[in-house]
């Protein structure tokens, strides 16, 4: 009796656990479901396809093991030695063999016919009306328009989960770690060519409901493409093992309307017209300051930490610091190049004006005091040539 109660108690514990997890967390507005078992719901031509020939395989091999085993449990019930069955004593059988290298043969080319017509359909990248250049970072995705409506626009897209919910501090939300900062923005119905490379080391970029993968490498262009047939936000996340923040390098895809998407190209644009910086203007040190110190919290706090002492021996702490706290060439150096044999990868792909302010911040916080306390644009503009 008292094992029976103990056991009943358990159950009741892990199923009230089971309920309070699914009412704290619902289902993810453009990811996974909570409780799902099939892949995502698609939202392109490519993923429905991909859903087909998911079900057709699974389909086609519950076949094949019902006929197979079939056979092999009918044959040993029915010939069974105690009903007197005596075994055959041929050796070879030409229409056994004929049988068991045809049937198998048309059942692969039944299967390979409609993948390989889906492999050629997922590679075709030709007539584009808007290609984006996608480019990996430790542990960012930055986005450059290349062609289309937009062209021109460039920005980074970051996690934007706050550290709190990381750090069990604050309760998580139904979009924990797959929420960015600036997501990637496309017109519907709209074939959009994505071109990807990597600045430091293999990355993926996949969209589930767009039915997209693929490898973003350093030194290598890659392109895949997408067709949206539906308005909405569609999550994702780098699929390849990247490093210490792989987990926080989430992809946001929102698709608007043409209307919609026309005018958010006329916003971005007249923003970075009003965000344009002159890098030979001189700013004074508590502007530098202001500004690097979000541009540090966008992309320095995982390696470095929020405050400076970083994670060793694998991220040095920048409190203290002598790259820091020495001369400015040498940090300028750093930033702009990466350091080989370590996780400094290089960040020129900052404005002259968001790498000076960062470096001031560092020559500035955590009761740093370095002697040549600020670093003006113009000094990291001289020094990319």
């Amino acid at each position: 009796m008292k094992f029976k109660r103990a056991a009943g108690a358990l159950a009741t514990a892990v199923l009230g656990g089971w309920i309070s997890v699914a009412n704290a967390v619902g289902d993810m507005p453009g990811g996974p479901k909570v409780n799902g078992l099939n892949l995502q719901d698609p939202a392109t031509k490519i993923a429905a396809d991909l859903h087909w020939i998911h079900w057709f395989l699974i389909w086609v091999c519950t076949g094949i093991f019902i006929v197979v085993f079939g056979a092999m449990f009918y044959s040993i019930w029915a010939h069974r030695k105690s009903k007197g069955h005596k075994p055959a004593s041929f050796h070879e059988s030409t229409a056994v063999e004929v049988a068991w290298t045809i049937v198998p043969f048309l059942i692969v080319v039944g299967m390979a016919l409609p993948a390989t017509r889906m492999v050629v359909e997922q590679k075709d990248t030709s007539n584009a009306d808007l290609t984006v250049k996608v480019t990996g970072y430790q542990w960012k995705w930055g986005y450059d328009y290349l062609k289309g409506q937009g062209e021109g626009i460039s920005f980074l897209s970051t996690l934007s989960t706050p550290r709190a919910q990381i750090e069990g501090r604050e309760a998580k939300t139904d979009t924990y770690l797959v929420e960015v900062d600036n997501p990637l923005v496309v017109p519907v119905d709209t074939k959009v060519r994505v071109v990807l490379t990597a600045n430091d080391v293999i990355h993926s970029w996949m969209v589930p409901a767009f039915g997209v993968k693929q490898d973003a490498i350093p030194g290598f262009i890659r392109d895949t493409w997408f067709r949206a047939e539906k308005v909405g936000t569609f999550r994702g996340q780098c699929t390849e093992l990247c490093g210490k923040d792989h987990a926080f390098m989430p992809i946001v895809v929102e698709v608007k309307s043409q209307e919609d998407y026309a005018r958010w190209v006329d916003e971005q644009q007249k923003a970075m017209l009003a965000k344009m910086d002159d890098p030979n203007k001189e700013w004074s040190q508590a502007d530098l300051v202001a500004r690097g110190e979000k541009v540090y919290q966008a992309n320095c706090v995982a390696c470095h930490q929020a405050n400076g002492k970083g994670v060793p021996p694998a991220f040095p702490p920048l409190e203290g610091s002598k790259v820091v706290l020495g001369p400015q060439d040498g940090q300028i150096g750093i930033v702009l190049n990466g350091k080989q044999g370590t996780a400094m990868a290089s960040f020129k792909q900052l404005s002259d004006v968001e790498l000076a302010a960062v470096l001031t911040y560092t020559r500035n916080a955590w009761g740093n005091k370095a002697e040549d306390g600020i670093v003006q644009p113009a000094e990291v503009k001289a020094a990319r040539k």
